[in-house]
């Protein structure tokens, strides 16, 4: 295991001595972190994608990017894997040390292990639901539990995938599915519960803070069956640990197409409604961005309008790229990149200063 997890001297170093653009950094809980991160979700379960990622990590580096992302369920396990082994080799290489990077990653669904030779379904029901850590009566929609005894077992599963004693950020993956299948009060009582087990993982160095991870949660409407509430979230957090709690960040999705996290009033975070990224904003959470490119749909044939908009990007990758990282209120964008000429394309964007928010928003209402 390695020691050690992202710091602001180490992430400053990085930032200093990497060629970015102005602007390209941002600072979030005092670390200094890209406004691009790498993201690690597509991709077959087969070494061809591991190695992807692999050279993808060296790739970011070199470019000034310090973000990773990934979970336990992505891809069997093996992108959390992929992103050790390739950290571990740029540690050892020198290209970065321990201080300087920032890794997230996420826990919440039953994962199966593409390394064990066992059938999903098998490998699951016998490691985690038969063996109690995965109470079949915690479970909701076929997959989703979040107990205090299975995210330790999530958490320390991380770590070893990971190969680090502390993992940055851990968050709370999609837990909207928690809160359409229960009570408002059965609800808040597992998210107490959860939230108690990542405070005292933090308290003792497991990871560094914790988020939420979503999909719908934090874009629909505060009556949609679906919604999070960051005020609620952060409430719980604060009878957990006071203002010393670790609720420090959210991710979801900001991109051309899903562009509600920018726009539409979502969350009842102060005494009017405001965007989630506003909100996020207001609260002091740190915001990264997923599907930034929707899974390459947004990486050809975008309207002349956002090209124009965003003439310092020279391709339509780059062009949605920036729309997302430039987005008021985002920290860092994330794009899944798992093949050397897409590296060199989104990371390119690095040498790039982000456009001012003014602008997205200008493109957004134009639309």
């Amino acid at each position: 295991m390695i020691a050690g997890r992202a710091t602001p001297e180490g992430t400053r170093r990085f930032a200093a001595r990497s060629a970015a653009a102005a602007g390209h950094f941002r600072t979030a809980a005092g670390l200094s972190l890209s406004s691009i991160g790498l993201g690690t979700y597509l991709g077959k379960e087969d070494a061809a994608a591991d190695a992807g990622y692999e050279e993808a990590v060296a790739a970011a580096l070199d470019a000034g990017i310090n973000v990773f992302d990934t979970a336990i369920n992505y891809r069997g396990q093996k992108s959390e894997r992929a992103i050790g082994r390739a950290l571990a080799k740029a540690f050892s290489e020198g290209r970065a040390s321990r201080e300087e990077v920032f890794v997230s990653t996420k826990g919440g669904y039953l994962p199966h292990d593409a390394d064990d030779a066992r059938d999903a379904r098998a490998y699951i029901l016998s490691t985690f639901v038969d063996t109690g850590l995965a109470p079949r009566e915690e479970i909701v929609r076929g997959g989703h539990c979040m107990t205090p005894v299975y995210l330790a077992d999530q958490i320390a599963r991380s770590q070893d995938n990971l190969g680090l004693e502390t993992i940055d950020l851990y968050y709370l993956h999609n837990i909207e599915a928690q809160r359409a299948s229960l009570e408002a009060a059965e609800f808040r009582r597992r998210l107490l519960a959860g939230a108690e087990l990542l405070e005292t993982a933090a308290t003792d160095g497991r990871i560094g803070a914790w988020g939420l991870a979503t999909w719908d949660g934090l874009r629909v409407p505060p009556e949609h069956p679906e919604h999070l509430a960051l005020s609620e979230v952060l409430g719980v957090a604060r009878e957990i640990a006071g203002d010393s709690h670790h609720f420090r960040a959210v991710q979801l999705p900001v991109n051309l197409v899903m562009a509600e996290a920018i726009a539409y009033p979502s969350q009842e975070a102060t005494e009017e409604r405001l965007s989630a990224l506003q909100a996020a904003r207001a609260l002091g959470l740190a915001a990264f961005g997923s599907a930034s490119i929707l899974q390459g749909r947004l990486a050809g044939d975008l309207p002349e309008e956002v090209l124009g908009a965003f003439p310092e990007a020279g391709t339509c990758a780059q062009s949605a790229l920036q729309f997302a990282r430039s987005a008021p209120g985002m920290t860092a964008a994330l794009v899944g990149v798992s093949r050397p000429e897409h590296a060199s394309e989104d990371f390119a964007l690095a040498k790039v200063p982000p456009a001012a928010p003014e602008r997205v928003l200008a493109l957004f209402a134009e639309a």
